[in-house]
């Protein structure tokens, strides 16, 4: 076991944070605490000690956001940039050179405070699953402080390490660098006192010039360590720890503990020792992550009998936070594998950025908080006092009792089972419910039965790639430019109301729509932002009014039967001009018309004109691309002129953003390109559909597959068939070998027709099993790789997947 001290960390003021921030006060109020550090402005934590760092970023200001979390009760900043105080005269707010610095500092500051003992973790892969894993295994001994999710940034460690309290017994923390000179700032955060090196593989290997220097650099992380974990068998690793000790594991027989695998585990020898770990777990990655564990629990003195035993208890934790279709239209989002203060902050955060409407949490007790019962129960309370919830169900003998602390609305049962017998949660309809529980009270009973139950073929969103694209294309704007979001075709199949929300959240202008039944269903879901109709018509007038939709315009026909409709009435419109793609859009014969209209209608306000580039990727046309843009400035400019008022004027889709900055004008459209797709560098995929194998059976040489008899067998063929079929969007023309579809790294060809809900494909040199995931296309088999197999684009396999396909919906945990 880990030697413990015992130490009570003492709170960091603020009037010595120009000591330990290196920093100088522009305005400095009151003597406050500084207990909660934040840079995200949507995700404040209300309270005398919240500190906000305003960092400028590529994409945004955090100086831009002061003064309205300064109207919400935040009273603490660290800001770069010289900010006007006389509008907040109870703020402390200290100038620093970097804000990011700042924070590590901080950090450090506490760290240093901190004199038990830290474990940290470092290489390419298997980060955060072991110390989820190291988490699982340890519980039950220490109080544990960890970082969320993956925060192993130069901004995520400090914020995990801040989170260091004096009732831990243990800290686990992760960290990742990118490029030389990173390590170092995370080092003096973390300080550990154990270290594990994961391994070394391909992720940021551009940021170094050689594997050598991207060892070394990590291996910084450990310069103090009194031990550190890592596998014989690498030796760039092992030449990069050379200075510190290490204990060592290796599959080669090099190590202080040698481990074999078997068909049913691994065979683990230590010295005298010799034993088998049973585990379900078979693929190399998680062998590699358990051998780590294994390893250090060796090294903390754990009996092999205990080892085996919690090893037996470990399970594959959801790495990230995913929102389901649950029953009566809910969403659920289950978070049921852990709970402590940290992990659930970022649950609520969730929580409140996908879900617009009414809002539950189902909570259990936390464990191993080190605190008095009361004391916890406080901070729980602290913590969803502001997050607008309707009600809070609470699960465990804590909690329970004490319930009417956490929500005026609020129920407490002793077990999920209880929960589950005694609640009205058959009557939610519409709902966004989280659960977050500790693994001992089974939340996942709850998760399973609110869970929608459909078949087997799932699209999962990631949203942290969402949002890095996004960012992105936020990036090659000026601050003065609007951007609109095109979320029609139900978000090009990924799910527009979940979609619209999380753009919402994230500070786009605009959204933009097909049809005024595709605004309504936002409107119905709570979105507030502007939304623009591209195609209206006279029978959903009414709507637009309604439902502050704002139409566009593109017809003289259109626009009269519009006045006629609307009898006075306001409405904002946008004015579509066809200046060469020829779809729809006023031409130049329609100018006169259009503006006696305009003109004799003051009613309507035109928010913008707008058109759209006919071939804005294909340089073969860049200059009838010029050619477009100067007759769309010419017909904006008349309009100007006639109803006497500025428009906002955009032109640019998602390749026209990339290709044409100078065309950026007031506001550009943001498509297909949020998701990933396009040759755009830099971009990341988001969407990935995916299937099961429901059944594999061994087929001779005489027989055939599908209907018509058209799967044609050559050779003795094992067949698997999959859960999906042209009902969830996968095409006919995939069939007869023209699709195919990646199992276990490998890909495997259909076989016959395509059926209404199946499909067969050959799986004869693939390592498949009934059960086993199918990668239809995402990440690793491209969706315009898969559409070019059948002639088609990327658009119409991301929007032909069905609705009856289950969207998940995913950020870092």
């Amino acid at each position: 076991m880990l030697g413990i001290q015992n130490m009570e960390i003492e709170p960091v003021w603020s009037d010595k944070m120009p000591e330990i921030g290196a920093g100088k006060w522009l305005q400095y109020a009151s003597r406050r605490p500084v207990t909660h550090l934040f840079l995200d402005s949507r995700k404040y934590f209300s309270g005398d000690g919240s500190v906000f760092f305003a960092v400028k970023g590529i994409a945004h200001d955090g100086h831009d956001f002061i003064a309205d979390l300064y109207s919400r009760g935040i009273r603490q900043f660290v800001v770069e940039s010289t900010v006007d105080t006389t509008a907040m005269p109870e703020a402390n707010i200290l100038k620093v050179e970097s804000a990011i610095a700042c924070l590590q500092k901080l950090a450090a500051s506490r760290r240093k405070q901190f004199i038990k003992p830290v474990i940290g973790i470092t290489g390419s892969n298997g980060k955060t699953i072991i110390k989820e894993w190291l988490y699982q295994v340890l519980e039950k001994d220490y109080s544990i402080a960890k970082s969320p999710g993956s925060y192993n940034s130069q901004i995520g460690v400090p914020l995990s390490v801040w989170n260091l309290n004096g009732w831990h017994t243990l800290g686990i923390f992760e960290a990742g660098v990118s490029r030389k000179g990173e390590m170092e700032n995370l080092r003096e955060v973390i300080r550990p006192d154990i270290g594990i090196f994961t391994n070394l593989l391909s992720a940021h290997d551009e940021g170094f010039a050689s594997r050598e220097i991207k060892a070394s650099e990590k291996a910084k992380l450990f310069s103090n360590a009194k031990c550190v974990i890592c596998c014989a068998d690498d030796q760039v690793i092992r030449h990069a720890l050379k200075s510190v000790p290490v204990f060592t594991w290796s599959q080669q027989g090099s190590g202080d503990v040698n481990i074999e695998r078997q068909e049913s585990g691994i065979r683990v020898r230590y010295q005298s020792d010799e034993f088998h770990i049973p585990t379900t777990f078979s693929d190399p990655a998680s062998i590699e992550n358990l051998c780590h564990v294994v390893t250090l629990m060796i090294q903390l003195n754990y009996t092999s009998g205990e080892i085996i035993r919690r090893v037996a208890e470990l399970n594959k934790l959801p790495m990230r936070l995913e929102m389901n279709n649950g029953i009566n239209g809910c969403k659920v989002i289950d978070d049921s594998y852990s709970n402590d203060f940290s992990s659930l902050k970022i649950a609520l955060d969730f929580l409140k950025a996908q879900i617009s409407g009414p809002k539950i949490l189902i909570l259990s007790d936390l464990v191993q908080t080190g605190l008095p019962e009361q004391e916890w129960i406080n901070e729980v309370s602290n913590i969803i006092a502001g997050c607008d919830l309707e009600a809070v169900h609470a699960i465990g003998p804590a909690l329970s009792a004490h319930h009417q602390l956490l929500h005026r609305n609020a129920r407490g049962y002793q077990s999920a089972e209880s929960f589950l017998d005694e609640s009205d949660w058959m009557h939610w309809q519409n709902r966004g419910i989280l659960i977050k529980g500790a693994r001992m009270f089974k939340l996942e009973q709850i998760a399973e039965r609110l869970r929608r139950h459909v078949h087997g073929t799932v699209m999962e969103i990631d949203l942290v790639a969402l949002n890095r694209n996004l960012n992105a294309f936020k990036s090659r704007l000026a601050p003065s430019t609007k951007l609109m979001v095109m979320v029609k075709a139900f978000a090009y199949g990924s799910g527009a109301v979940e979609i619209a929300s999380f753009l919402e959240h994230n500070g786009v202008d605009y959204l933009g729509v097909a049809y005024a039944d595709e605004g309504v269903t936002l409107r119905n879901h709570g979105i507030r932002l502007p939304i623009l109709v591209m195609n209206s018509t006279p029978e959903s007038y009414g709507l637009l009014v309604s439902h502050n939709l704002e139409p566009a315009v593109y017809a003289i026909k259109q626009l009269n039967d519009l006045i006629n409709k609307l009898r006075g009435e306001r409405l904002r419109i946008h004015i579509k001009l066809d200046t060469g793609m020829h779809r729809l859009g006023f031409e130049e014969q329609d100018m006169d018309q259009l503006l006696n209209l305009l003109k004799q209608n003051p009613q309507l306000e035109v928010v913008s004109t707008y058109s759209h580039l006919a071939a804005s990727d294909e340089p073969e046309h860049d200059a009838f691309t010029e050619l477009q843009a100067k007759k769309f400035l010419d017909f904006s400019k008349r309009i100007e002129a006639t109803i006497r008022y500025s428009v906002v004027k955009h032109l640019l889709n998602t390749a026209g953003i990339v290709r044409f900055p100078k065309f950026h004008f007031e506001m550009v459209r943001l498509g297909i390109g949020l998701y990933g797709q396009g040759n755009h560098a830099g971009l990341e995929p988001v969407v990935t559909l995916k299937t099961v194998i429901s059944q594999i059976k061994n087929i001779d040489s005489s027989e055939t597959v599908g209907y018509g008899r058209h799967g044609k067998i050559t050779r003795g063929t094992r067949l698997a068939t999959l859960a999906i079929g042209y009902a969830d969007g996968y095409s006919r023309a995939f069939g007869r070998g023209k699709g195919k579809v990646l199992i276990n790294g490998k890909l495997a060809p259909t076989i016959g027709n395509i059926c209404m809900d199946m499909t067969m494909v050959d799986v004869t040199d693939v390592d498949a099993s009934e059960g086993d995931e199918v990668i239809i296309f995402g990440k690793d088999l491209s969706a315009e790789t898969v559409a070019s197999w059948i002639g088609t684009i990327s658009y119409e396999l991301l929007t032909a997947t069905g609705e009856r396909v289950r969207r998940i919906f995913h950020t870092a945990g």
